[in-house]
């Protein structure tokens, strides 16, 4: 295996020989590789880890590689796939292209050939990686083992390298600011300054004093020049959070500023110009709003050129724990406590909790329990008393196998750190059972390994896939 850190490639073709052929070339080209021989495995691993870049065989058992991209699609807009195949007629490469296939190459063809579609497919859907650290310190404020998180920040990474005004959708407390300054930090506009101001928070007497400035005697108690935040963000970022509270005087405003590209102080005469990124963030349902007249429609347009929409903490249950034990060790130092981690029952119920404040409910939830917690583990009642519950509980395989059986058993597995026994437990399925349920989605306890999130260790970690599985 490779010890590279270049860019992570997904191989899918059920021929083992050439799946270990092509899986040499690429490392040896300097490409991380995970190998599998199906279009689910595909999938299974791609809840896992998000690769830069999918490479296919066209014929695959159960359903082919168009069919695998189509899914790939539909969960990962921007991850770039290319085809192989030793079929391929015009018609075929035609219908692949037109259906939006990076790549679609006929063997045999030459390894060069091959190398450079790569090389070309990773350079125009991600930023180049100069080193694993370097590359992840800026988006190092957010914390998330989850798939859907990591298709947000690809896409944030490649936006991050334009100019263009993005717009952040997402619940309150989803993280939208944290988004946005990362953006900022991935962005050519690194080093000059971020930004915020919260639309919604200052009277409108006084925002547009606050964003466009204001000159000696504009107003009663304007006794000074000042320069508003648009001067203050001058070369970097500015990010207009709730712009959907915005009122509509201030929404003619900013138009005339993000067209001009210059603002006019309060009291002034002269134009001042600003070179400025805007990004904006809403809760609400500005299509709704401009409905009613309540937000602008070339206001919208202005501001909405990209939308990156986070999830609910709810739609990426698996960082639960990951978020909960970073939050409890950043907060022990602020208290003086000597806590160590959460009670395994403690954990399964965050884990399982609602949260409807999202990841700022979360914080919230382990400060309290930080600040109460008089013992190494965080019990469970602390939990249910922060959560306001009388108790909280698992779902069992039962209840969940309405979703995606896939995504429930990821789910299952990252909560646990790949340990079977607990994966079981929360599932309500005995170990064999859920062996064969694993199996059956091709999932391998193994890769969700590495990062123990609080949850009692087992026996089973340390072999945690039984011996007919292992002979397949």
């Amino acid at each position: 295996m490779s010890t590279t850190s270049g860019p992570r490639i997904l191989v899918v073709d059920d021929d083992a020989d050439m799946l270990r052929l092509l899986s040499m070339r690429l490392h040896a080209a300097g490409y991380q590789v995970s190998a599998v021989g199906s279009a689910e495995a595909a999938l299974s691993q791609l809840a896992v880890e998000r690769p830069q870049l999918v490479l296919s065989d066209v014929r695959l058992p159960g359903r082919d590689g168009l069919s695998l991209y189509d899914e790939i699609r539909g969960r990962h807009p921007s991850l770039p796939v290319i085809l192989l195949t030793a079929h391929g007629t015009i018609p075929d490469a035609v219908e692949a292209t037109a259906r939006g296939v990076f790549g679609y190459l006929t063997k045999p063809y030459e390894p060069r050939e091959l190398l450079d579609k790569i090389a070309q497919a990773i350079s125009l859907s991600s930023a180049p990686v100069t080193g694993e650290t370097a590359d992840e310190r800026w988006r190092e404020e957010i914390v998330s083992r989850s798939s859907r998180m990591a298709e947000l920040l690809a896409e944030a990474r490649m936006v991050a390298r334009s100019d263009a005004s993005v717009l952040l959708r997402g619940d309150s407390g989803s993280g939208k600011e944290l988004l946005a300054r990362a953006i900022h930090k991935a962005s050519p506009r690194a080093r000059r300054p971020f930004v915020a101001v919260n639309c919604g928070a200052i009277p409108e007497a006084l925002l547009e004093s606050e964003l466009f400035g204001h000159v000696k005697g504009a107003f009663t108690d304007a006794v000074a020049n000042h320069k508003g935040l648009f001067q203050a963000a001058d070369g970097g970022t500015l990010l207009l959070d709730e712009i959907g509270d915005m009122p509509p005087a201030l929404q003619v405003k900013l138009l005339r500023v993000l067209q001009e590209r210059a603002v006019r102080p309060l009291g002034s005469s002269q134009s001042i110009p600003v070179d400025v990124r805007v990004i904006s963030a809403t809760h609400r349902d500005l299509e709704t709003a401009m409905a009613s007249a309540q937000f602008r429609q070339d206001l919208y347009y202005r501001l909405n050129v990209v939308t990156l929409t986070l999830p609910t903490l709810g739609e990426r249950r698996e960082d639960i724990p990951l978020l909960a034990n970073h939050f409890l060790h950043k907060l022990a130092g602020k208290y003086t406590k000597r806590v160590s981690g959460f009670a395994p029952e403690a954990l399964k119920a965050l884990a399982a909790a609602p949260w409807p404040g999202n990841v700022r409910q979360l914080y919230n939830v382990v400060e309290q329990v930080c600040a109460l917690s008089t013992t190494a583990l965080v019990p469970l009642a602390l939990v249910q008393r922060a959560l306001r519950v009388p108790g909280v509980e698992v779902l069992t395989y039962v209840e969940a196998k309405q979703r995606f059986e896939r995504e429930y058993l990821v789910g299952l597995l990252k909560m646990t750190d790949g340990s079977v026994a607990d994966a079981a437990r929360l599932a309500g399925r005995n170990r064999t059972e859920f062996y064969r349920l694993l199996q059956k989605n091709e999932l391998t306890p193994g890769l969700f390994k590495g990062d123990a999130q609080g949850l009692s260790p087992d026996d089973d970690r340390a072999d945690a896939t039984p011996a007919k599985a292992k002979d397949r």
